[in-house]
C-alpha cells in the first residue's frame, strides 16, 4: 500500500477526527460593570454566599462605555449613572447621588460644611466630559482653572491631591441604576438583580428559593408493634364542697 492510501483524505468515515468532536460547553458565569463611585462589595459577598457554583467577574467601566460592555457583550450588567438611552434595555433605579463641589485647596468653600449652588454663580465650572472624565477634571481643579461638580462618591473615588469637596445644594442629584439587554433576562440575572435590591435569600422571588427542595425521610415508628392497652376511664373523688354555700363547710377541732 503506498503513502498516498495512508493519507487522512481516504481515512474511513467512520473513525471522526479529533477536530471534529464536539467541544464541552462554557461553564456559567456572571460578569457585570460598574461606573466610578459604585462600591459593589456587599453584592459581590452575597453572591458568593448565595451562588457558589456561578463565577462572579466584575470590573470597572467609565461613564462613556458604561452602555458599550452591555452592546457589545462584554458584561452581562451594567451599573450605570443616570440618564442611559434604555431602547432595548432593562433599568431600575437604585439610590440618589449626593453633589459636591470640588476647588482647589484653600478655596474658601473649604471654610463651610456645604454651599449653596446660587452662591457660586461668578465661579468657572469647568466640563467633566469635555476634559476627558472626572480624573482628569480634577487634576484640572488642582491647578487653579476652575470647579466642577460631581457626585460625592467620584470625588472620594478618585481623591485628587490639592482639591476640596464640599456637599452643594440646590444642584440636581444623579442617580445609580442597574442595566441589562431585556432579551438576555434568566434566572441568573434576576438571581443577581434580587441581591441588588435586597431580597433576602428565603424570598419566593429569588429564582435559587424556588428551586425544589429534596423531600425529607418519615422518621422511623419507635412506637412498637405490641397491643395498646384499652383506656380506662379515670374515676374522681367526689367534691366535699360542691353544693355547699360558702364558709358552709364545717371546721373540725383543732
Amino acid at each position: 500500500m503506498s503513502a498516498e492510501d495512508e493519507s487522512p483524505q481516504n481515512a474511513s468515515p467512520s473513525e471522526p477526527s479529533e477536530s471534529s468532536a464536539p467541544s464541552a460547553p462554557e461553564a456559567r458565569q456572571l460578569r457585570f460593570a460598574y461606573v466610578a463611585g459604585v462600591t459593589p462589595g456587599k453584592w459581590i459577598r452575597r453572591w458568593e454566599e448565595r451562588m457558589p457554583d456561578v463565577p462572579l467577574r466584575s470590573f470597572m467601566s467609565d461613564d462613556g462605555a458604561q452602555l458599550s460592555v452591555l452592546r457589545d457583550g462584554a458584561a452581562d450588567l451594567s451599573f450605570v449613572r443616570l440618564p442611559v438611552e434604555r431602547e432595548g434595555l432593562s433599568v431600575i433605579t437604585l439610590y440618589e447621588e449626593q453633589p459636591v463641589v470640588v476647588a482647589p485647596k484653600g478655596h474658601e468653600i473649604s471654610l463651610f460644611e456645604e454651599v449653596a449652588l446660587a452662591d457660586l454663580s461668578r465661579e468657572t465650572f469647568l466640563d467633566v466630559q469635555e476634559l476627558g472624565g472626572p480624573e482628569t477634571a480634577l487634576q484640572v481643579v488642582a491647578s487653579g482653572a476652575g470647579l466642577v461638580i460631581l457626585p460625592m462618591s467620584v470625588a472620594r473615588h478618585f481623591n485628587i491631591k490639592d482639591t476640596v469637596a464640599r456637599k452643594l445644594t440646590g444642584a440636581p442629584a444623579t442617580e445609580i441604576a442597574l442595566a441589562w439587554p431585556s432579551e438576555a433576562t434568566d434566572e441568573v440575572i434576576e438571581e443577581f438583580i434580587g441581591i441588588v435590591r435586597g431580597r433576602t435569600a428565603a424570598s419566593s422571588r429569588q429564582p435559587s428559593a424556588q428551586q425544589e427542595k429534596p423531600k425529607k425521610e418519615p422518621k422511623p415508628d419507635r412506637r412498637g408493634t405490641g397491643v395498646k392497652k384499652p383506656k380506662v376511664a379515670q374515676r374522681y373523688a367526689p367534691n366535699p364542697d360542691k353544693g355547699r354555700g360558702k364558709g358552709s363547710r364545717k371546721k373540725g377541732k383543732r
